[in-house]
């Protein structure tokens, strides 16, 4: 018997639910985030794993989207299925009264090389702490996040000009495959697991990846150019690196910054000073060097290259302005 629940929300989970729905295994049933309003009409849209069963999955497989983890109904139900494993793919963390259910244990699937850049943004803090490397996980899940016994790992590397929509893509697609090899894996009583204390080299620092706030996003230009390329990298397409814009006047503008490219130009000017040559390109002062803004967006504004935006704005003498300045 290869029966099995998956559970999972955002269209990440979507690649996985895929290829396992595409193999020999039973889905007994499809568990996902209920229906939520999104976007500035409010409308309420259902999760991209929900879209995936209505329009792929024969109708008789169950879809459940419960409110309460916990709820004594919900776990009656998971019961009822008899799956042998559940297999996990961005979803909420699960209490141990539905962890616990399959005989074979649940599976998750993290976009990290465990223990490495446990939470729940790995893809976006590789990339903006400058890794050149990442990886994908399967491991067996325990009580605490991120922290149970792995099953299977793969390397995924960084391109120079990969960005965090770029990368979550392979990793969607790499990701899958190594999660229907781990289920089959475990569904055969052939895996292997192994503890996260024993990959964890002697005195290596373990990087998190708490989940992207605001605080998070706003650049700093006192920062090294590549530091900053880095955070920008991290956060294109959503939720976007950003800054404030001062010009001569002293009127403010909140641009958010999609590309950048590192240069190998130092300057003297101050962090945070715009530059523009040739007429049409954006450059501005760091801490240490300049970077070149590729593609920008004003507020209320939709998202342009540089050189457009270049004629819609006068940054003669405008800047940067730092964090410790009011930016509202």
């Amino acid at each position: 018997m290869s029966r099995i629940v998956f559970m999972g929300t955002p269209e990440f989970a979507v690649a996985s639910l895929q290829k396992l729905h595409e193999s020999d295994l039973e889905i007994a049933a499809v568990v996902t985030a209920p229906d939520k309003p999104v976007g500035r009409g409010r409308r309420v849209s259902a999760p991209p794993v929900k879209q995936y069963v209505k329009n792929n999955l024969p109708p008789d497989i169950p879809l459940l989207q419960p409110e309460n983890l916990r709820n004594p109904e919900f776990i009656r139900k998971l019961k009822k299925l008899n799956a042998r494993a559940f297999a996990v793919v961005a979803f909420r963390m699960l209490p141990e009264e539905v962890w616990t259910i399959p005989p074979l244990g649940t599976v998750n699937l993290h976009a990290s090389l465990l223990p490495q850049y446990r939470g729940a943004a790995p893809i976006q803090w590789a990339l903006i702490n400058g890794e050149n490397e990442t990886g994908l996980t399967t491991f067996l899940i325990d009580e605490k996040i991120d922290t149970g016994n792995i099953l299977l790992q793969e390397t995924v590397p960084i391109l120079p000009d990969d960005n965090a929509g770029r990368l979550h893509e392979r990793m969607m697609d790499q990701g899958a495959t190594l999660l229907l090899k781990t289920m089959e894996l475990i569904l055969a009583g052939n895996a292997m697991p192994i503890p996260q204390h024993t990959l964890q080299k002697d005195q290596t620092e373990l990087k998190t990846a708490p989940k992207i706030r605001k605080e998070h996003t706003r650049i700093c230009w006192d920062e090294p150019a590549e530091h900053i390329h880095n955070l920008v990298r991290g956060l294109s397409p959503a939720p976007g690196a950003w800054g404030t814009i001062r010009f001569e006047d002293g009127k403010k503008l909140q641009v958010k910054i999609f590309r950048t490219w590192l240069t190998e130009k130092e300057t003297t000017r101050p962090p945070g000073t715009i530059l523009v040559q040739k007429k049409n390109e954006m450059m501005a002062a760091t801490g240490k060097g300049l970077i070149r803004i590729l593609e920008i967006q004003a507020a209320g504004k939709k998202r342009i290259r540089s050189e457009e935006f270049l004629r819609g704005y006068d940054l003669t003498s405008a800047r940067f302005v730092h964090q410790s300045e009011s930016s509202e």
